[in-house]
């Protein structure tokens, strides 16, 4: 998936695409991902939905620069800024990880309306990240100084550890490459720096007064988040129900696309 399309932000451009016809889901993607994920569910989505994809700024095609806010604030203004661009009134949303959390703050601080919301192994309550993440986060200063090949190992890891049936060494590849050379190095560690958890807590309390149909799925072999998250969350959204995916981890996307795709094509036809 090449993203051709650009929307320009005070803090940088943020690369974005659509396919398909229909009526309108958005797809959003964690971190440290891209759009590139949904590379397979999107395709699908496109036979019946016009599918739009995007990839957080700083992270993937989209702009990586110095300075860069790229906390889970700017996301989600930027979201709700992209809906607006789209001319998108309620859209359906799908979310992954980091992603669920700029859906709902869009959705719950900045006005944006969403039709009905899809929640992937979504960063969206208490503390999360894995206790690397959390280690990286604590000293990104110093991570930041790795020479590139030990970093390049290292993300490379990394990303690997989200599947729980391993991912092929081209996806693998074309998931780690924007992290690499000095500016994606840079930037990788920029965004995890700036992974702060108070910008969950400040939308946790408003869950309960969501009114859209939400479903939530969920990979059972989840180790970065482990699916008590999921039935956790599922606890606190009135009406959402909770989808769980056999033999998949937290890259629900790679790990069972055809499975994901089955649950989300009913959800999003309003059945």
């Amino acid at each position: 998936m090449e993203l051709t399309r650009t929307f320009d932000t005070p803090d940088g451009a943020v690369r974005w695409d659509r396919l398909g016809e229909g009526p309108p889901v958005v797809l959003l993607h964690g971190t440290p991902f891209s759009s590139f994920v949904w590379r397979n569910v999107a395709r699908a989505l496109a036979g019946t939905h016009e599918v739009f994809v995007w990839d957080l700024l700083g992270y993937g095609a989209s702009e990586k620069r110095d300075g860069q806010d790229v906390s889970l604030a700017a996301q989600g203004r930027i979201f709700a800024g992209l809906l607006e661009h789209w001319r998108l009134d309620s859209p359906a949303v799908v979310a992954h990880d980091f992603g669920g959390a700029v859906a709902l703050r869009a959705l719950l601080l900045h006005g944006a309306r969403h039709g009905r919301l899809a929640l992937v192994d979504a960063v969206a309550q208490g503390t999360w990240g894995t206790p690397f993440f959390r280690l990286v986060r604590e000293n990104a200063p110093v991570f930041h100084q790795l020479p590139p090949h030990l970093h390049g190992a290292l993300v490379r890891e990394y990303v690997s550890s989200a599947s729980a049936v391993g991912l092929l060494p081209d996806v693998r590849d074309r998931l780690v490459e924007p992290w690499l050379g000095a500016t994606g190095q840079a930037a990788f560690y920029r965004q995890v720096a700036q992974a702060d958890e108070r910008y969950t807590r400040e939308i946790e309390d408003r869950y309960g007064s969501l009114a859209l149909p939400v479903l939530v799925c969920w990979g059972e072999q989840d180790e970065w988040l482990p699916i008590e998250h999921g039935e956790r969350l599922v606890a606190r959204i009135p009406g959402s129900r909770l989808h769980r995916v056999a033999g998949a981890g937290h890259l629900v996307q790679e790990d069972a696309p055809a499975q994901l795709t089955a649950a989300l094509l009913p959800f999003l036809s309003g059945h």
